[in-house]
């Protein structure tokens, strides 16, 4: 093994590191529970304390869990872990969690979701996070509804209002988020997102973000950093099917930078929110030096070319490579 990890550093590779065992101290989810273990993961977030002070964690062993987690708020820091033999993607995931709530059957958004994360001091790591509602209505994947949350080598799959970033500073980065409609969305948080996979479904029209930041003192802004935008795999877009975003309220905020921008994305770039509310005159949809077909056109009149592009510490702060949320190995 020394040999190979040399041979490797010679070539200026790098060994995929795994987490295949629970971390000390971390509560342990499988599907067929052994003592000590849960077979739920709500069961393993229902059996931690909300008052402690002291980091928790919950580790998952392979398997799909068909089930709503709720994660409510407490005092400690908490990260879940989901089994993979590669930490530095999504690539090798093999916790699922999946469920098929959408708002026509409950009363908001964030009770659609098949992960509601309102716990403070989250992180995720390497789990799938499926709502397999399908088109129709609202049906989230994640609601992340907390301040200082980060996601690391996840997948997000939905169709309307995958991903509800809402409140806070959170980071996702090295993921994956699918959708077709609104799929990144929410009204009040600071987001980064870095070198994650955008990917859009099959669709006559499409918009990926919906931000809805409602007034100028409000300190909303999603940043899409270093990233992809395409096609999922196995399904067909035409070109210029989807737009980089909408605006949800009128100060909505949103910037593509350094991103390869498929032909899924139209040469607008950027759409009004509705005829009679087009929600335009104070936004900023920025870009910067974004690359591909989907980067070239005559832009919205209401787009904003950046000359420069924005810093992570406008987002999440000039302390933020030492905040407990942020991982910063997975960052640009």
């Amino acid at each position: 093994m020394l040999l190979i990890a040399s041979l490797f550093s010679l070539l200026g590779l790098a060994l995929a590191a795994s987490r295949t065992s629970a971390p000390s101290r971390a509560l342990v989810v499988s599907k067929s529970a052994t003592s000590g273990q849960y077979s739920s993961i709500q069961a393993a977030v229902d059996a931690l304390s909300t008052t402690s002070t002291t980091a928790q964690a919950i580790f998952i062993n392979p398997g799909t869990y068909t089930e709503q987690v709720y994660i409510p708020a407490r005092k400690a820091a908490l990260t879940i872990y989901g089994y993979t033999t590669d930490t530095s993607s999504y690539s090798s995931n093999q916790v699922t969690i999946t469920y098929g709530l959408s708002a026509l059957s409950v009363s908001s958004n964030d009770k659609t979701a098949t992960v509601r994360a309102w716990s403070a001091n989250f992180k995720m790591y390497n789990i799938n996070v499926v709502n397999s509602y399908g088109k129709g209505s609202q049906a989230l994947a994640i609601s992340a509804s907390a301040t200082n949350q980060g996601y690391y080598g996840c997948k997000f799959f939905g169709y309307q209002d995958t991903v509800l970033s809402e409140t806070g500073y959170q980071v996702f980065a090295k993921s994956l988020i699918q959708g077709a409609t609104d799929f990144i969305f929410g009204q009040h948080a600071s987001t980064w997102f870095d070198q994650c996979d955008i990917r859009v479904v099959t669709a006559s029209l499409g918009y990926i973000t919906a931000n809805g930041r409602s007034s100028s003192s409000d300190t909303s802004y999603y940043v899409i950093n270093n990233s992809t935008v395409a096609a999922a795999s196995g399904n067909t877009v035409k070109a210029g099917a989807f737009y980089l975003g909408r605006p949800w309220s009128q100060y909505a905020r949103v910037v593509f930078q350094e991103t390869s921008l498929s032909a899924v994305i139209n040469s607008v770039g950027w759409r009004i929110w509705s005829t009679s509310e087009p929600n335009t005159s104070d936004v900023l949809f920025g870009e910067y030096d974004n690359t591909g077909p989907g980067a070239s056109g005559t832009r919205a009149s209401f787009a904003t070319k950046l000359s420069s592009p924005v810093a992570i510490t406008k987002i999440l702060g000039n302390g933020y490579a030492s905040a407990t949320y942020v991982d910063t190995s997975y960052l640009s």
